[in-house]
């Protein structure tokens, strides 16, 4: 199946509730989409991950998180524009826009516009940011390929993008955005 075709198929999973796999800057993640806390609750369960941390969303471009930037002042907007795409989550003051299951146990939802070309074409074709996580089970090392995603999840996902890893040696840095503080470097 072409790229395009596995993206169309990826974008119709997201739109039915389903979860997705695909490459990213670094690892493999796995998303879903960020307004349907029922495909939340399944790829948290699929993870294993402790809903309380929350999850981060990419998007293909800055403009597709208008809804989770409005009212941010210029000067907080800055940095985020100076450094997307690419592989940088920023922790954003969340405003009501971001379901709980996104938010974990925090004030803020974790952004990062990607520069990894499938990613923003997957985004673009949704429409918006998709959640993206890691592709492994919590605790456990990330997939570093299709076929680990396939081997650690078997048929427990819906849509599985292929492709190749932006080249990253390490997940994005994560920083929040109102103190400036490293979370993850």
């Amino acid at each position: 199946m072409s790229q395009a075709r596995q993206i169309e198929h990826a974008v119709a999973a997201l739109r039915r509730g389903g979860v997705i796999a695909y490459p990213t800057e670094a690892v493999w993640g796995l998303g879903c989409d960020p307004d349907d806390d029922a495909a939340l609750t399944r790829l948290l369960r699929l993870k294993r991950r402790d809903p309380a941390k929350g999850v981060i969303l990419v998007a293909g471009r800055i403009e597709q998180f208008d809804a989770w930037l409005e009212g941010l002042p210029p000067e907080r907007h800055a940095p985020l524009a100076a450094s997307w795409p690419g592989p940088n989550t920023w922790l954003v003051p969340d405003k009501g826009r971001s379901r709980a299951l996104v938010r974990g146990d925090h004030d803020r939802v974790a952004l990062r516009v990607s520069a990894h070309p499938l990613v923003a074409a997957l985004c673009d074709a949704f429409g918006g940011p998709i959640v993206s996580t890691s592709a492994n089970i919590a605790s456990e090392p990330p997939a570093m390929s299709a076929e680990q995603v396939r081997a650690i999840f078997g048929d427990g996902l819906d849509a599985i993008v292929e492709g190749e890893l932006g080249g990253l040696e390490r997940p994005s840095t994560i920083r929040d955005l109102v103190s400036g503080r490293v979370l993850r470097d």
